[in-house]
């Protein structure tokens, strides 16, 4: 445990370092914002890092929805003998090569990059020092503080507050936009699939997966979700939160074009 916690305390002092000489960098154009601004290009850099990991999981995403019809007719024909399915299942991941964990792996690969950055934002102290970057303010909005506290300091039209306001009308309208290409993607899916059994998008679902139906219903509005953490996290935890969530939906664009019912289950990850 020690040696994790150490591992942990590397990588946020060399990521708190990084983030810190990417301030220096910008500081010129940004002046007394340029750790916001850092906090913004880091973000992005991460994730342009780890887009091969997105990529790959986009490939693996499509490969088990185009296998979607297959698994759910051998539920239907071995739905009472579980062995039997889970040895079919098999057979035809290895048929298809196809791998049962294909768009999920790369996906969870990318998990300690995102844990790392959002402790980085978020935490009082790193390494048992205060965290410099948290010093910082954006357009006088201190990147420590916390919307309620922004509220208390001038109320929703003081310059913090316009700060946050900024910030949520972009989440706003990312969350939006993710909204309604799911809507269009599930009822996409839907017509694509449906007409020929006479069927519904969400019936269909909730046969070739349980429960899948309850989650197609809920995942339109999931992408809101992320205002509510803007609103609670410090201001430099919201930037990356934004950053982060704005560069997902665009990325899904590209990578999803293709393939609407992959597309509408990946937004939901």
């Amino acid at each position: 445990m020690s040696a994790l916690t150490s591992a942990f305390s590397f990588f946020m002092s060399s990521f708190a370092s990084l983030v810190g000489q990417l301030a220096d960098l910008v500081e010129p154009l940004f002046q007394g914002s340029a750790t916001a601004a850092a906090i913004v290009l880091f973000t992005a850099l991460v994730r342009l890092a780890v887009h091969p990991l997105s990529r790959a999981a986009a490939r693996g995403q499509k490969a088990r929805t185009r296998l979607a019809p297959q698994i759910a007719e051998l539920r239907r024909k071995h739905g009472k003998n579980p062995d039997r399915l889970q040895q079919a299942v098999l057979e035809l991941h290895a048929k298809e090569k196809v791998s049962p964990l294909s768009g999920c792996l790369p996906g969870l690969l990318q998990l300690p990059a995102f844990f790392l950055m959002y402790h980085l934002f978020s935490s009082r102290e790193i390494g048992g020092e205060a965290n410099e970057l948290l010093g910082h303010s954006l357009l006088g909005a201190p990147l420590g503080g916390r919307w309620v506290e922004a509220l208390g300091d001038g109320g929703l039209l003081g310059q913090a507050g316009l700060v946050y306001a900024a910030l949520f009308v972009i989440v706003g309208i990312v969350a939006t936009f993710t909204y309604v290409r799911t809507r269009r993607q599930l009822a996409s899916s839907g017509q694509g699939q449906g007409q020929g059994q006479g069927q519904r998008p969400l019936a269909q679902a909730e046969q070739q997966l349980p429960g899948m139906g309850a989650v197609m219903r809920v995942m339109p509005l999931l992408s809101f979700a992320t205002l509510i953490t803007v609103g609670v996290v410090p201001l430099a935890a919201g930037l990356y939160v934004v950053t982060s969530t704005t560069w997902s939906a665009v990325e899904r664009v590209f990578l999803y074009r293709d393939a609407p019912v992959a597309g509408a289950l990946a937004t939901a990850g």
